[in-house]
């Protein structure tokens, strides 16, 4: 797609938002694949002076839901049928509990010529002209204006809802330029959902404004990605390290061509040393990262001219203009201590969260610092290291997995009396979900079977423990609550052993 092509896509997307009588600032969710059409809906809904409600592919219907009740969108733009079921359905059963959703539009990649459904009609759309243009670049939005809402996991069991603007990003994307040596004469594949953080920097703006070609994946595989870093020459990759880990693990490492790679975005959990130098061993690309959130945007960096041991074995040095300062468990600034919980004031803070002030208040303090949910150490040179984190998430695959939302649904099973969730360590995915339960007397309970629990309920599945431990009781510390540290620190136990009788077979085996 040219980007002549790319731009009267979204010209027209726009002036049929324009022709649904939409007003400036109203809300529009995209829930699209990671394919052109999403971000032609971004910019289409940009042009029109709407808000986008970003709502990543792998939601159920439930936090599908919540994120249009919380982000009260007007209008919603997806694909025919989602996990077997028809989103014109979903749509009206929504309309009957009261949610004011005036228009659903079903698209496909929203090319020029593509038959665009609008509440089950075919829509009567044209190209954008010369006055409808004027029209549109009135109600244009401002780099300060909120464009984009996405979500991110809560502990409260439904994600929090992000305020952007596109200041933001365009501050972002400096520092990203700066760290890689980007330019419009490099060929980008961004294998990150494009509405998260990592995904709108990497697909949707720096290729932009640079200029700069860029490959798209829908679904991700493997070895799909790597026939077309070779295919299409790519030079700047952007994949979470469970994405990475995955293609080094995939025979068709070997198949393909990577010599045109040479830098490889990663992050969204800890980068494994070892796997991130044989990644630069076996493609030649240097491996960089940021260290932020979706909240906060970039705190820290790697950039080519930090030596590998930087690169590989720290999160890089804390970009000056980001102001990070450390605290103490009380608010305390602690920075020249070199280790604390790390908050920041700069040019890539978000808005904070929409409709939820009792999470604002914990995220921002007083003083204007947005705070991280993780314990870090700088350096004398100021490179960071995470150490541990203060929010109790699991993050598998850079996906961050609120523990709390789901001992809440695992709780539902009428088998379990109480539930914990923790991080169970995996090599691939960095952490996978695992379940320790105490059963209701004479109960019984598979994994299995509260898999398909969580199924009947539309719980993503990002969310279905991985592993179940049945205990007679769990641990409990001072004051009754479960003692969700020793239940870490037996899993790890449990995963090494293990790894290790594993390792004692093969070996047996080769003998």
């Amino acid at each position: 797609m040219s980007w002549v092509h790319y731009d009267a896509c979204a010209g027209r997307l726009a002036r049929l938002l324009l022709d649904l009588g939409l007003e400036r600032g109203e809300r529009v969710a995209v829930f699209l694949p990671d394919g052109p059409g999403a971000h032609i809906a971004f910019v289409g809904a940009e042009k029109a002076g709407l808000v986008v409600v970003a709502i990543g592919r792998r939601a159920g219907f439930r936090e599908l839901e919540h994120a249009l009740r919380l982000a009260a969108a007007s209008a919603v733009i997806s694909e025919a049928e989602h996990q077997g079921g028809s989103m014109s359905e979903f749509m009206r059963e929504l309309r009957e509990t009261g949610l004011a959703i005036r228009h659903h539009l079903i698209v496909g990649d929203l090319g020029e010529d593509e038959r665009i459904l609008v509440d089950g009609a075919p829509a009567d759309v044209a190209s954008a002209g010369d006055g409808i243009n004027a029209e549109l670049r009135a109600r244009r939005l401002t780099p300060d204006d909120l464009f984009l809402l996405n979500f991110t996991s809560g502990t409260s069991g439904m994600p929090k809802c992000v305020q952007h603007d596109q200041k933001r990003w365009m501050s972002f994307h400096a520092f990203a330029v700066e760290a890689g040596d980007l330019s419009a004469s490099d060929v980008f594949m961004s294998v990150v959902p494009a509405p998260f953080g990592f995904g709108l920097w990497s697909s949707h703006f720096t290729p932009t404004i640079l200029g700069a070609p860029t490959v798209l994946m829908p679904r991700f595989s493997a070895e799909e990605a790597l026939a077309l870093v070779e295919q299409y020459r790519v030079t700047v990759l952007a994949a979470v390290t469970t994405q990475f880990i995955m293609m080094l693990n995939s025979p068709a490492m070997e198949r393909y061509d990577l010599a045109s790679l040479r830098v490889m975005f990663t992050g969204g959990e800890r980068v494994p040393y070892g796997c991130a130098a044989e990644f630069e061993e076996r493609s030649g690309a240097s491996v960089l990262q940021f260290y932020g959130s979706n909240e906060t945007g970039a705190v820290s960096r790697t950039t080519l001219r930090d030596a590998r041991e930087k690169r590989l074995g720290t999160a890089g040095r804390v970009i000056p203009e980001m102001n990070v300062r450390l605290f103490d468990e009380h608010g305390n600034d602690v920075t020249a201590s070199g280790q604390g919980q790390p908050g920041c004031k700069g040019p890539t803070l978000s808005q904070g969260y929409y409709g939820d002030e009792a999470a604002n208040a914990k995220l921002i303090r007083n003083d204007g610092w947005m705070l991280l949910g993780d314990i870090v150490r700088i350096d004398e040179e100021g490179y960071l290291q995470v150490i541990g984190r203060t929010d109790d998430f699991i993050i598998r695959g850079g996906k961050n997995i609120s523990g709390p939302a789901v001992e809440q649904e695992v709780s539902t099973h009428p088998a379990v009396a109480l539930a914990a969730a923790v991080a169970m360590p995996d090599e691939v995915y960095g952490e996978r979900v695992c379940v320790y339960v105490e059963l209701r007397p004479e109960a019984s309970l598979g994994l299995e079977t509260l898999v398909a629990h969580l199924a009947s309920r539309n719980i993503s599945k990002e969310m279905w423990p991985e592993r179940l431990i049945v205990l007679p009781e769990l641990p409990r510390v001072a004051g009754g609550k479960v003692a969700k540290q020793q239940l870490r620190e037996d899993i790890a136990r449990r995963v090494a052993a293990e790894r290790e009788e594993g390792d004692t077979k093969l070996t047996t085996a080769q003998r």
